[in-house]
């Protein structure tokens, strides 16, 4: 129970019927300045009911209030500030982490479901930096999900259908080398796709064959069909290298193709609610009603589009898992899209709608500009995290050369630096990418979390930790970690509501911040009878730091 709620049981014993539990609860503060209280209490709301002012009001109540959760209780204004017994909470709340370990601020298990549709790079084409913000949001937003008490399903909606599979068919059988794309599968189909292009700028019949061979592609030629899979599965196998480092996995990796068969029954269902009209040759659905562009849904041709296939994904989703929630971790461009797409599916009645969000993300800089070339080419993010673990090589070797597991380690803080400085920003904004300062050891950057945690060990390890539970305290210092500790399941909740894994990230700077501070002035590994109660507090702090870094995607090596 939270100590919001205790302040609450304990108010309530004073005020009695005139507000619940609840509206107790949901009236209590933390006051701006340590000051004035761990908690506050306005009391506005009752100058109706008690017919005083406030100032009376909080006068009368702080009189009145008597726990022993509290050492102090003062009426500041309209307001009853109390302030916590540190000995009794800290021991409640250290304790608590001890016993409850990485499960500490998991919610019971809902038996809800949450499907969250991120990553989604296209098929032949490198997998950019431009697919990092998808991947590593979309994963972090699912692991917060879990720990909130849902099930989560991660779909990676692969970009494999389209137009562009018939061109690169026609290069591969006019320019291509088996051996060469299954040497280099991305680098290869790449390379054949631009070379379609520069060729068709003076043959612009390639075009025509390209469409011709899509439409083979489309209507199962066992050639055409057998050329897809096969670009395909390469590229999953390159994709893949890339979600291992990151750690990153899916439970569907069902793309476009995948919905060929069932788009149909949508456009069935469009026409039976009489939603579909023709403009201009193509069929589409209004939303003129709602101020947004109409919806485009079959070409004059009778092709379908994105909108269509992502209509009959949502249809797919809900009846195959029953989601309560389904996120689509897409870039802010796509704003539109998601507009009219929820749009569609509220007029065919479907009211899982409500459950639905597009989550948006701002782009990643480099000196200011988008980052999508460097020196002229496709800056590849499986590039970026190979060099920031040579980085981080190189920096462990200058600093603890004798470092056992140096590899791995390197491995977690390169790949770790490069994910927690997405995920330190708020997502919505664009974040300046530079390997350099984001692989320092101070700062706000993942290393110094993570080089917190391994000190926090080296502690528990020289200090031979042995288990004991913490008996309390009451200097600043400690205090400072322990409302850090106990704000941990508030913030998993906040983290999940605003679907925004910075607040996790933020979290874990700040707690390491409060340890740093804490290891700063007090001399945890002095030998007196409190040495074991100052290190179950470090162990508390490597359980939920570790714990909060594996929220976001991030390892937690214990040495560095």
């Amino acid at each position: 129970m939270s100590y919001e709620r205790k302040y609450a049981e304990a108010l309530s014993r004073v005020i009695g019927d005139e507000l619940t539990l609840d509206q107790i609860e949901a009236l209590i503060e933390k006051p701006k300045h340590e000051a004035h209280g761990d908690l506050a209490f306005p009391c506005f709301q009752l100058a109706k009911a008690y017919r005083k002012a406030p100032v009376m009001i909080a006068t009368d109540i702080a009189n009145d209030l008597n726990d022993e959760l509290f050492t102090k209780v003062e009426a500041a204004g309209p307001y009853v500030n109390v302030f916590l017994s540190r000995d009794v909470v800290s021991q409640e709340i250290i304790n608590t982490v001890l016993d409850e370990q990485a499960d500490y601020a998991t919610h019971a298990t809902r038996n809800e479901t949450i499907v969250t549709d991120f990553s989604s790079p296209n098929i032949a084409k490198p997998f950019s930096m431009g697919h990092l913000r998808s991947t590593v949001i979309g994963n972090a937003i699912n692991q917060i999900a879990r720990k909130n008490g849902y099930d989560v399903v991660g779909i990676n909606h692969l970009g494999d259908w389209g137009t562009q599979f018939g061109k690169l068919m026609v290069a591969y059988k006019k320019w291509g080398d088996e051996e060469a794309v299954r040497a280099h599968p991305i680098a290869e189909l790449l390379k054949l796709y631009v070379h379609f292009h520069e060729e068709a700028k003076t043959r612009p019949e390639l075009e025509d064959e390209g469409r011709a061979w899509f439409k083979k592609l489309e209507d199962g030629n066992e050639e055409a069909t057998e050329l897809w899979t096969w670009f395909r599965d390469e590229s999953l196998k390159e994709f893949q290298k890339v979600y291992d480092l990151l750690g990153v996995e899916f439970d569907s990796f069902s793309g476009e193709a995948f919905y060929n068969d069932k788009m149909d029954r949508v456009v069935a269902m469009l026409e039976e609610k009489n939603l579909l009209v023709e403009s201009e040759g193509a069929m589409v659905v209004s939303l003129e009603d709602e101020n947004l562009p109409p919806c485009l849904i079959k070409k004059k041709d009778g092709a379908t589009l994105y909108a269509t296939r992502d209509l009959a994904a949502a249809v797919y989703r809900h009846e195959t898992y029953n989601f309560v929630q389904a996120n689509y971790v897409v870039g802010g461009e796509q704003a539109l899209h998601f507009k009219q797409l929820f749009s569609v599916l509220r007029k065919l009645g479907y009211d899982f709608v409500d459950g639905m969000h597009h989550v948006p993300f701002g782009l990643i800089l480099q000196e200011g500009k988008k980052m999508s070339t460097r020196k002229g080419r496709i800056v590849l993010l499986e590039e970026v995290l190979k060099e920031a673990i040579e980085k981080a090589q190189a920096n462990i070797a200058q600093k603890n050369p004798e470092l056992a597991n140096a590899d791995d380690v390197a491995r977690m803080v390169g790949v770790g630096a490069v994910i927690f400085h997405d995920l330190k920003n708020e997502r919505i904004n664009n974040i300046e990418f530079d390997l350099d300062s984001m692989l320092k050891f101070e700062g706000e950057t993942g290393p110094y979390v993570q080089y917190t945690n391994a000190r926090a060990n080296s502690l528990l390890r020289k200090g031979n930790y042995d288990g004991s539970t913490f008996t309390g305290a009451n200097d600043d210092h400690t205090w400072g970690v322990v409302t850090m500790l106990n704000a941990f399941p508030h913030v998993i909740t906040r983290a999940h509501e605003r679907r925004e894994p910075s607040i996790i990230s933020r979290y874990v700077l700040d707690l390491a911040q409060a340890f740093n501070k804490y290891y700063g002035h007090v001399r945890v590994l002095e030998e007196d009878a409190g040495k074991q109660s100052r290190l179950a507090l470090v162990k508390a702090v490597t359980i939920v730091l570790t714990e909060g870094l594996r929220l976001i995607g991030v390892q937690a090596p214990e040495e560095m």
